[in-house]
């Protein structure tokens, strides 16, 4: 089963890399806010007009239409095809009479595509998608009220500024994860709790640091400058004004003398960890944990200065025909007893409370910090950089993503 779980998890791996150009559009300072835990908008009604995608569906949900066509990431939709156990589609389709045609991508880019292509139903987006999505007309805001499960979901992950608008839904919170710095224990023989031992030019252990091979890494040096240079006044990593943005490259230009590997394939990662090649360098949870399956003396934390991370959403495209069954399936896959054996199977926090006391694993969701609020406060769930400042200023532009895309490219040339 790890071995499954690890091919499944390297879809998320290779979702940042690819990322585009920022969405179209702007967002309002209302919905601007930190992709941080408890940086949501004001709430609003989730059948709010007047937003992107027009008005949500005002219901009820009815009988289903026949069939449900889904978008999702490799690992998130299992119907029991590589594994009888592992199956949370079977009884979905006897209960509902929704047929799950199923369709998984590789990259946020290409989901972003065959969305816009036409002929799906339902997304899962991660959060450098989902605002592409919105303003781009592809996704309709969601009625939670037809969305039983989402009561349960935890408070912290809903109207975010990845999956709101003015405190509009436009999804379902599906799970989440944090950036963890990890190091190797024979390498690294004091605990670590900051990231400045992968980023400072004096690092004792340069040659041997390891970075995530992504533009989207970009932010991750910016989590660092918010608390090491305060005078910068970045307060979103996504949020990276010229003067920002030049001081954050600074920085990646500084690392870069002291980065052994950049990686991509976590795979690969996990090797050279174990081996002791790399001493430290940014990782996941999932990886942390399997790294130790396979004998690595590893650790992992959160550093002090907080972290980037990601947590993905499903999305009801804007177009369906088969809006009962979208419905249905949103609902039945943030519910309790799926949430959580997909979070178990595929590696992460799951989004829903109740989750947690049906995971197969009692320690999972202390492991993995489903429930620890404080924990996900000062992490910044990864966002699409845009012309119009995140963060909610008025008075400059941000670096968008293009050319987040293009320093990092000259930065690894």
């Amino acid at each position: 089963m790890q071995t499954k779980r690890l091919l499944k998890v390297a879809a998320v791996g290779s979702a940042v890399a690819m990322l585009v150009a920022a969405c179209g559009g702007s967002t309002s300072g209302d919905s601007s806010s930190s992709a941080a835990a408890g940086g949501s908008a004001a709430p609003a009604s989730s059948a709010a007009a007047a937003a992107p995608g027009g008005a949500a569906y005002a219901g009820p949900v009815g009988e289903g239409e026949g069939q449900v066509n889904v978008l999702a990431w490799p690992g998130y939709v299992e119907n029991g095809s590589t594994d009888p156990a592992v199956d949370w589609v079977t009884d979905f389709e006897k209960e509902t009479g929704c047929k799950v045609n199923l369709k998984t991508f590789g990259t946020s880019d290409e989901a972003v595509k065959l969305v816009q292509g036409g002929g799906w139903d339902v997304v899962s987006a991660s959060g450098d998608a989902t605002l592409r999505l919105i303003y781009g007309d592809s996704v309709q805001p969601v009625n939670t009220d037809l969305v039983p499960s989402y009561a349960d979901i935890f408070e912290d992950l809903k109207l975010q500024s990845f999956n709101s608008v003015n405190g509009v839904p436009y999804g379902i919170p599906h799970g989440r994860g944090a950036n963890l710095i990890m190091w190797n224990t024979d390498k690294v023989t004091t605990p670590v709790d900051s990231w400045a031992d992968t980023f400072e030019a004096d690092s004792p252990y340069a040659g041997a640091v390891t970075a995530y091979d992504s533009p989207i890494f970009i932010a991750d040096a910016a989590v660092y400058l918010m608390a090491t240079q305060p005078e910068l006044g970045i307060t979103d990593p996504y949020a990276l004004d010229q003067t920002q943005f030049d001081a954050a490259m600074a920085l990646l230009e500084q690392q870069k003398a002291l980065v052994g590997e950049y990686w991509s394939d976590y795979t690969k990662a996990i090797q050279a960890f174990n081996s002791g090649t790399t001493a430290i360098g940014t990782s996941w949870q999932v990886i942390a944990n399997l790294a130790k399956a396979e004998g690595g003396k590893v650790e992992a934390t959160k550093a002090k200065e907080g972290a980037t991370g990601w947590s993905d959403t499903w999305m009801i495209v804007n177009d369906t025909p088969n809006i009962n069954c979208a419905y249905k399936w949103v609902d039945h896959i943030a519910s309790p007893e799926t949430n959580a054996q997909v979070a178990e199977w595929f590696g992460e926090a799951p989004s829903n409370a109740k989750s947690c006391d049906l995971t197969a694993d009692k320690a999972f969701c202390e492991t993995f910090h489903a429930g620890d609020t404080e924990y996900w406060k000062d992490v910044y769930y990864w966002n699409t950089p845009t012309a119009t400042c995140l963060d909610g200023r008025t008075d400059t532009q941000c670096v968008p993503y293009s050319e987040w895309a293009t320093a990092w490219s000259a930065l690894r040339s």
